[in-house]
């Protein structure tokens, strides 16, 4: 009983109150309850905001773009072969023509010709290619991009299937 009597003064004098006056009580009272759903975050340790390099990390929290797949149809050991094949094909200082691979065990065969000359990107060499793949009497051919730092293994950079013209 002394619960109610209680709200019921409360009432009373919100009652009594001007429209003023109750704006305020009310407003003051939604801006004290809605700061408790506020979530604020906490800044990061200072190491997470950079690589092993020194250089600025993504702190956005994005989810890294996964490098493009070569084809689907190739299994571990046709993919290891194919990207040896590329890795010459590309070569800036090869002779820029068309290098075959094949894995007898499975039958999957296929040539990468680099097209036009290579190029900077990003302190990479980068190249275009196009590729033509054969697993199980399926043909793909395919248009793509790869870049390299100077030391390091040409990677993937775009793969889509070829288009004339």
């Amino acid at each position: 009983m002394q619960f109610q009597r209680v709200r019921h003064t409360a009432a009373c004098v919100i009652a009594q109150m001007s429209r003023g006056a109750k704006l305020i009580v009310l407003t003051g009272t939604a801006g004290g309850l809605s700061c408790c759903s506020i979530a604020m975050p906490l800044a990061p340790e200072p190491s997470a905001m950079w690589n092993s390099q020194g250089a600025a990390s993504d702190a956005t929290g994005a989810i890294p773009k996964l490098p493009p797949k070569l084809s689907r149809a190739l299994d571990g050991e046709d993919l290891r072969r194919a990207i040896a094949a590329m890795n010459t094909a590309l070569d800036p200082q090869g002779s820029g023509a068309s290098v075959n691979w094949d894995n007898p065990q499975t039958g999957a065969k296929g040539s990468f010709t680099p097209v036009g000359q290579p190029y900077p990107l990003e302190g990479k060499i980068c190249r275009a290619f196009h590729a033509d793949i054969t697993v199980n009497e399926t043909q793909e051919s395919l248009q793509g991009a790869a870049c390299r730092e100077k030391t390091a293994e040409w990677a993937l950079t775009e793969v889509k299937p070829f288009r004339k013209g």
